[in-house]
């Protein structure tokens, strides 16, 4: 599988990449609202979603999609009207890199970077935080998960 463009993640006044996606679950489970196409092996799922931590619990801000007919999907599509949906469904662990790459890895989120952030969160609530740092990247090597600068998604709201 080819490397993975990332959900982001805003959470203490940063951007960080997630080397997870929480809309997974809701996505599996609701089928019938989610038939998004794709448009580059870098994003099998057909989407890009944006979070947010905001009072410990998980929300989803925005969401660029195409569907199978190559249609721009909104969040506010796929949630009808939503501006922010809680995520409620999401129990698990996201894995936001940081840092210089030190292992590249041409499939998934598989790639390594000098630091991870892990946060834990349960029904969409933050439950907690670890840092592990994974090493020293070579002076030169690409800092931060890029790989989206090669995807192209469309805009929110351009239809």
């Amino acid at each position: 599988m080819t490397a993975q463009v990332t959900e982001e993640l805003l959470y203490k006044d940063q951007r960080l990449s997630m080397c997870d996606e929480p809309l997974a679950l809701w996505i599996s489970k609701n089928k019938e609202l989610c038939k998004f196409g794709t448009t580059s092996s870098a994003c099998w799922r057909g989407y890009v979603g944006t979070w947010q931590v905001i009072d410990n619990h998980l929300y989803l801000i925005e969401l660029s999609a195409v569907s199978r007919q190559g249609d721009p999907l909104s969040l506010s599509d796929v949630f009808k009207g939503q501006e922010k949906v809680f995520a409620h469904w999401f129990n698990g662990e996201v894995r936001c890199p940081e840092g210089k790459l030190l292992n590249y890895v041409h499939g998934g989120y598989a790639s390594t970077y000098e630091k991870d952030i892990f946060l834990t969160f349960k029904k969409g609530v933050l439950v907690s935080e670890r840092t592990h740092i994974n090493g020293v990247g070579e002076s030169g090597s690409p800092e931060g998960y890029g790989i989206s600068a090669f995807t192209v998604m469309p805009i929110s709201g351009d239809k």
